[in-house]
């Protein structure tokens, strides 16, 4: 009987957590570090509380299922499967993590575990908690496929994935098709992202010639699978297998650094199956296995994770990318595809060669050969075992994902590995072989290095590379103008920097200054040549002119690009637009068809084409287009609504989200191509409740020469709430601006574009905007709020940037967010610890709402000496922190019950002291965080010695002692939850004082004060290849200020030690003058003072 496929819809109900409500200021955090690239989230709205309460939700949950396997697939978090089941034994393939518990991990706050997530076009995915549209689609083989797609806010790409099942087939296909719909070259990645579940008989399984792995950024390098050296800041010498979770103790991503095999997998070899992944390795290279690691650290993050699921890692598959961060470019309206198989494959061992039909597992043991074969479908194959091209094992056998083949051979005494090959054949055809590789493994790579600062770099072709790549990688803190501007500074011609400045302002909205770098770079290249090689400045010139007005300057410039093949597509497709805002349809459907004649992908042009068919009553024609459009893209939003338009619906059962981003997308496509009646018909749909979509319906009408309707419609917009609107597209620009040129008196226009120049790095403008909006509305408090962030940032103006948080909370006094950052300000600007105390305390209602604010309120406890209040406010709270920004919360727990044991100590309850440091050892629940493997301790263990010492037991004192006196003791500069303190070296001192090793501990204290000395006055620069930088999320932080205050905290502790307070006291004072909250000055000279 022939297998069956069934695909259907069917609401579920899942326990899940609540989270908190996206906030409604903009979040723009320009240098805020994620994933080792730019944690930009802005347009999105962040939502950073998650809660403990849980209770049933409703879910549409689509699933797909055939004889072998069950998939669950949750469209509206992301497309994400949810559950993947092989039926023949029961195995989840992918984690199954039962409920929805939301962490703080992802970029714009919630995040879960679980399943197969697919990040794009970044990692991880923006709407990664967000719904994505969904169809379900059938096909004439019986297969049936759920589409889920959507075009992403950030760089309004499109992106879609399809998951199909076949009859007959136990795995899963995941198609998708990446879309540029914008005019400029965008970045990308695509990381689909399975979680397996693990445990201390599991293994990962990588290519076997995988032999280094990469951390992100290839920042560090280390052996594979054997580690051999220092990873993470875990020794695993003299050699460690890092492919099994239960080996690798602390967070660690691992990236293989080069495979030619097209799969990576896992075995769980309790369970005796596992999961593959297979794509084509020349398109999908990108192999990474991410764990929170087993340890106690791990054990937390799995609590906030999960209920009952327990611990999973991450075994992530890349396309068009090898590490994280590493982005490809995709060009105006072209589009990728490609596809990647999921499959559960079972008792044949850790696979070592697979694809969508088989995986094998072939070990040579000494003279043994063992060798097990599985199939995906059933299948009568010859399996063949050869040496040297001579059979040694042939045997013809009916398999399926049921029953495989194990088998077991001896060989001749002197065969080696490398000479023995496994063939599994399907009459004539190969479909899978196996040879093992040779013993010698390839040289380990070198990590990668940073960027040199511009003036550093020798040639100017290294200036363009350099300013190019930092574009391309999204680099958080290293700006690729610089360099641009260094290359044209020693040779103002060269054309392919003032190609690429002219790019970097086009994308920032600076049309005109765009213009004439594009004019200089056209120049250079046209010196000799008036029909130069490359046509790109043609085309960007033509955009920055269209986006002008100035259309017929546009159009010559698009028709000089189309001479470079490179630029056909792109600018034949802008000529059609062009020649279809003048009416001339005939014209434009001749440039349309050139368009899709080199490029059959080019969904906007398609959509143009039906449109202008339509328009010229050719409706059965454009029915046809549809009808091929759908044909290449099941969800492509301009051919539904142009099926709409035409009277008809989907065959397919679909739910597109009818919201104003889709609609203003929609109708900007139609506006460009002077398609205005449609535009303005979309535009209504959404003009009554969204702002963007009322000032795109303004333009429109002006542009459609309707200028009292456009002047109605601008009054409308600028009464309309602000919440969340967060321009972020360059015609917004053109909308904003017209609007304030018609109504001066909309002081919503000015705000909403001062937040797109501010998070497209124009400063100025942005001010510029916000202060005009704030005279014209002085009560709206984020415009206030806005002004505070940039004023303290950008202007360096600390005294206006506090009046105007003030100002904005004085406004909104119940506005948590901003009330964090008025106090995160007052301590910049080094109020007392006792006066932000009185303010938070006046305000605990909003305290209460905020891990950021309570642990500051903690702090400020401890700094001022009150550590039993700390602890009992501290146990009162359940924290959640976001990944990158943990230790703070775990820091204030060591440090209020350290300070109650050193209180305790020096008034003689030893006991008490002794309980408080036992406990400053285990991480209560309610911290969200376990303790790091190889956390540095020296200070618990000396106070615990010192404890034992007032109670006479000097052996236990002894070992105490000698604990502290071990660990990390070269100074460095502490950045990081992971990085060692300069305090714990200073406590390893004081222990071989105790331990009357007094050398020793002299030259312990020498090297910090040395240490301070050498670096008192360095440069610092933000590390080049930081993966998270959480302290950079509100105000800027001085690097060179920072260090400085850590080298003179270093001086102090040393001196500290050798017993000069007066000195060491010295400089806790300079330091406690700059930054009254420095916790390590503050209770050191406490330590002075007591003695």
């Amino acid at each position: 009987m022939p297998d069956e496929v069934k695909a259907w819809r069917e609401q579920v109900k899942i326990p899940t957590y609540k989270i908190g409500k996206p906030d409604k200021n903009p979040m723009f955090l320009e240098k805020r570090v994620y994933q080792g690239s730019s944690g930009v989230v802005y347009p999105h709205p962040v939502i950073d509380q998650v809660f403990d309460e849980k209770e049933d939700k409703e879910y549409t949950a689509l699933y797909l299922e055939n004889s072998y396997l069950k998939i669950m697939i949750l469209p509206e978090i992301g497309g994400r499967v949810q559950m993947a089941l092989d039926k023949t034994n029961g195995y989840h393939f992918v984690y199954y993590n039962q409920v929805i518990k939301p962490a703080l991990v992802g970029l714009a706050g919630p995040w879960i575990s679980g399943g197969i997530e697919f990040n794009w076009p970044q990692h991880h995915r923006p709407s990664t908690f967000d719904p994505l549209d969904w169809m379900i689609q059938e096909h004439e083989d019986g297969s049936r496929t759920v589409w889920c797609a959507e075009i992403e806010r950030m760089f309004h790409t499109k992106g879609m994935h399809g998951f199909t099942l076949c009859p007959d087939r136990a795995y899963l296909e995941v198609k998708v098709q990446l879309y540029n719909r914008t005019s400029e070259p965008q970045t990308f990645l695509w990381w689909a992202n399975p979680a397996v579940s693990v445990h201390d008989e599991y293994q990962s399984v990588f290519p076997p010639d995988v032999h280094a792995v990469m951390d992100h950024g290839k920042r560090d390098v280390s052996t594979f699978p054997i580690a051999v050296g220092t990873y993470y800041k875990v020794n695993y010498a003299p050699g460690t297998d890092i492919s099994r979770y239960k080996n690798i103790p602390v967070p660690t991503s691992y990236m293989a650094y080069h495979s030619d095999f097209d799969f990576m997998g896992d075995y769980d070899h309790r369970a005796d199956a596992g999961m593959l992944h297979v794509a084509n390795h020349h398109v999908v290279p990108g192999k990474k296995q991410w764990t929170w690691g087993n340890g106690e650290f791990g054990k937390a993050w799995d609590r906030q994770l999960t209920d009952v699921d327990g611990p999973y890692i991450e075994l992530m598959c890349g396309a068009y990318t090898d590490n994280q961060p590493d982005f490809s470019w995709i060009q105006p309206g072209e589009e990728k595809s490609f596809t990647q198989i999921f499959m559960p494959y079972k008792k044949i061992g850790p696979a070592c060669n697979a694809n969508e039909h088989i995986a094998l597992r072939l070990e040579v043991k000494d003279t043994l050969v063992e060798f097990g074969v599985y199939a995906t479908a059933p299948r009568t194959v010859t399996v063949v075992l050869t040496r040297y091209g001579q059979i040694l094992y042939e045997k013809q056998v009916a398999l399926d994902p049921l029953n495989v083949l194990l088998d077991s051979l001896t060989l001749h005494p002197l065969a080696k590995p490398q000479e023995i090959t496994l063939s599994v054949m399907e009459g004539d055809s190969i479909l899978l072989e196996y040879t093992p590789l040779p013993d010698e493994k390839p040289e380990v790579p070198a990590p990668a290095m940073p960027a040199r600062p511009p003036e550093e770099i020798e040639s100017i072709e290294e200036l363009f590379l350099n300013g190019l790549h930092l574009e391309q990688y999204r680099h958080a803190t290293y700006n690729p103008e610089p360099y641009y501007l260094e290359a044209l500074r020693r040779d103002p011609g060269d054309c392919r920097c003032n190609n690429a400045m002219g790019l970097l302002l086009y994308r920032r909205g600076k049309f005109a200054e765009a213009e004439t770098y594009f004019h200089k770079a056209i120049k250079r290249l046209t010196t000799r040549n008036p029909n130069p090689y490359d046509g790109e400045p043609y085309y960007n010139l033509g955009l920055a002119l269209k986006m002008q007005g100035r259309f017929d300057e546009a159009f010559d410039a698009f028709h000089k690009a189309v001479w470079n093949a490179a630029w056909q597509g792109a600018a034949d497709f802008e000529l059609a637009r062009l020649a279809s805002r003048k009416g001339h349809y005939i014209q434009a459907m001749g440039y349309v068809n050139h368009c899709l004649q080199r490029n059959g992908t080019h969904h906007k042009a398609r959509h143009l084409k039906i449109a202008l068919l339509r328009r010229q009553g050719l409706k059965d024609a454009a029915r046809s287009e549809v009808m091929v459009s759908l044909a290449a893209d099941p969800m492509e939003y301009g051919a539904l609504w142009e099926l709409f338009l035409l009277g008809g619906c989907p065959a397919d059962e679909n739910s597109v989200q009818h919201t104003p981003q889709l609609y203003t997308s929609l109708a900007l496509d139609y506006a460009h191509a002077g398609l205005f009646e449609e535009a303005n018909n979309l535009l209504e749909k959404s003009a009554f409740t969204d702002p963007l979509a009322a000032y795109a319906l303004g333009w429109v009408l002006d542009q459609a020469g309707q200028k009292q309707a456009a002047e109605k419609i601008f009054l409308r917009a600028a009464s309309l709430p602000a919440d969340y609107c967060f321009p972020n597209r360059l015609e917004d620009v053109l909308c904003l601006e017209m609007a304030q040129r018609v109504n001066p008196r909309d002081a919503r226009a000015p705000y909403y574009l001062g937040n797109f120049w501010y998070a497209h790095r124009r400063y100025i403008e942005a001010i510029a905007c916000w202060e005009c909006a704030s005279e014209l509305d002085p009560e709206f408090p984020t415009v206030h709020r806005n002004l505070g962030l940039a004023y303290f940032n950008k202007r360096h103006d600390a005294e206006k940037a506090l009046h105007s948080l003030e100002k904005a909370f004085e406004l909104n006094p119940a506005d948590a967010r901003v009330f964090m950052e008025l106090d995160q300000l007052y301590k910049r600007l080094n109020r007392t610890p006792g006066e932000r105390l009185a303010l938070l305390k006046a305000h605990a209602d909003l305290v209460e709402q905020r891990d950021d604010l309570s642990i500051e309120y903690i702090n400020l406890l401890n700094l001022l000496d009150r550590p039993d209040e700390a602890y009992q406010h501290l146990m009162r709270r359940t924290f959640h922190p976001w990944e990158g920004g943990e230790g703070k919360v775990t820091e204030q727990y060591v440090t209020c019950l350290v300070e109650s044991a050193r209180i305790s100590l020096m008034t003689g309850d030893v006991q008490t002291a002794m309980d408080c440091l036992r406990q400053a050892q285990v991480y209560p629940h309610n911290l969200g965080e376990g303790k790091l493997y190889g956390a540095q301790e020296n200070n618990v263990f000396y106070y615990l010695g010192c404890a034992y010492e007032l109670l006479g037991e000097l052996e236990q004192a002894r070992e105490w002692f000698e604990r502290a006196s071990t660990g990390l003791s070269e100074p460095a500069s502490a950045v990081f939850y992971n990085d060692q303190p300069p305090d714990m070296i200073f406590y390893q001192g004081l222990a071989l004082l105790k331990l009357n090793r007094a050398d020793e501990a002299q030259g312990i204290f020498r090297k910090l004060l040395d240490y301070g000395a050498a670096h008192l006055n360095d440069e610092v620069r933000v590390d080049y290849f930081a993966v998270s930088l959480p302290d950079f999320l509100v105000f800027d932080v001085d690097m060179n200020e920072r260090n400085y205050l850590h080298s003179r905290y270093m001086q102090g502790l040393g001196l500290l030690g050798l017993g000069d307070l007066p000195a060491a006291q010295a400089h806790f004072d300079a330091i406690l003058a700059r930054d009254i909250h420095h916790a390590g000055a503050t209770l050191h000279k406490r330590m002075i003072q007591a003695m």
